[in-house]
């Protein structure tokens, strides 16, 4: 049998050697070197789309990957791409990070420098569980579950409390299953989900059921799950506030990593607040947005969040978008000011001040029973496929919201403009 290795090293003198002896294995195919952990997950996810025996048996990681740690890249191929044996390579060969690769998912460890002896044996192992692995999925239903390409992952995090926050990410949850994603809402607003209250739903498990389980296969993961009649997976906050304790930003990373395997699109209600766990979430998302409504205090409030995020190391202002809610002409701090002040990047469509179309439907708690002709729904509707969290995206508006009557950058130092301005620096 051949056996298929790609390995992902960035050092390119580090890259020859690993190729070098590779390619004196017996039956061993090496392909070329992937030089990060980004073009790693993308070609096993071009390879998984077309089928899982296109998938290599070994992938080989380089302790100096980048730009994650090894660890993390080995736990987030082992959760998407379980049919494919993970290999670390490490100067440190020791027990310690030996136990840490093995419960992130690798199948071995080899010492650097490398020896052939070493590197035969430990390849030849990892590629028979490889092999055994895709003989068991191939006669279950789960063989699909795992092995397409990840999911795309989107946060939606409120500058301060108020804004719209878990709202918004219930419309954009409710807009993807519509256009026929298999979509999947998350609360990790640990201590304050509502998910569950906007939508009238009652579930004994929740995220924190997840948080000390090292393999969520999809079994366990179906059992945390509700299914709910508006098409979504449901994945609630705990109901006693003090158990999101338990979820820290490494048990959000494999929640969120497992969810990405299963589901199309993961909506995660963020909160307003940063811990460990939704900050991990939203350095894992494909896109961020943050919510903000069109006054003093709340883009204030939205700067502090995306200096905080950066301060962290959790994400860049520039890759942020910025959704402002509770919009109008008439509103003197306009989303072409909001994007200057904080340094997102401004949707293009608005979601309009209309609370008076929601009051209804929230306080029922069935806000997916919300009137196709709302104006609100239209606008995060339409957002949503801006986003790009559509399965067919909506054509968004050309036109900046900053663009209407009587808005511009240029605005007079007067009134609340100008107190952000006092503040922008501040």
């Amino acid at each position: 049998m051949t056996t298929r290795i790609l390995p992902a090293v960035g050092d390119p003198d580090a890259a020859r050697a690993i190729v070098t002896l590779l390619s004196q294995l017996p039956a061993a195919e090496p392909a070329a070197p992937v030089p990060d952990a980004t073009t790693l997950l993308d070609t096993l996810a071009r390879l998984a789309a077309e089928s899982i025996d296109e998938l290599p048996e070994v992938v080989l990681v380089h302790e100096r990957i980048g730009p994650v740690p090894a660890l993390e890249l080995i736990r987030e191929v082992a959760l998407r791409f379980p049919a494919v044996g993970v290999v670390l390579v490490s100067s440190d060969a020791g027990p310690g990070l030996f136990s840490a690769a093995m419960d992130s998912g690798a199948r071995g460890l080899i010492g650097l420098p490398l020896s052939y002896e070493e590197l035969a044996a430990r390849v030849q192992a990892a590629a028979q569980w490889s092999v055994g692995v895709r003989r068991h999925l191939g006669g279950g239903a789960a063989a699909d579950v795992f092995t397409g390409p990840g999911g795309r992952v989107v946060t939606v995090t409120g500058a301060k409390g108020g804004v719209g926050t878990t709202f918004t990410a219930v419309q954009f949850a409710l807009a993807a299953a519509a256009s026929g994603r298999r979509t999947a809402l998350v609360d990790l607003d640990l201590q304050a989900g509502d998910v569950g209250s906007y939508l009238d739903v009652q579930f004994r498990r929740s995220v924190a059921d997840l948080a000390g389980i090292q393999d969520i296969s999809p079994r366990v993961l179906q059992d945390a799950v509700y299914d709910d009649a508006s098409g979504l997976a449901l994945l609630l906050a705990p109901a006693d506030g003090e158990r999101g304790e338990e979820v820290d930003d490494r048990a959000a990373r494999h929640i969120v990593g497992a969810l990405r395997s299963r589901y199309e699109l993961v909506v995660i209600d963020c909160g307003t607040q940063v811990t460990g766990a939704n900050a991990a979430a939203v350095e894992m998302a494909d896109v961020a947005v943050l919510v903000t409504t069109p006054d003093v205090v709340s883009v204030r409030a939205a700067k502090r969040m995306v200096r905080m995020w950066e301060r962290l190391q959790v994400r860049k202002a520039e890759d942020t978008s910025m959704v402002v809610n509770r919009w109008s002409k008439h509103t003197e701090i306009q989303p072409a000011l909001i994007e200057k002040i904080t340094k997102t990047r401004a949707t293009r469509t608005p979601v309009p001040a209309a609370f008076k179309e929601l009051q209804a439907v929230v306080d029922a708690g069935r806000v997916q029973d919300l009137d196709n002709r709302s104006t609100v729904k239209q606008a995060l509707w339409t957002l949503a496929g801006e986003l790009g969290l559509l399965s067919t995206p909506d054509t968004a508006p050309s036109a900046s919201p900053s663009a209407a009557p009587g808005a511009s950058l240029a605005v007079r130092a007067a009134g609340p403009v100008a107190r952000l301005r006092r503040g922008r620096e501040g």
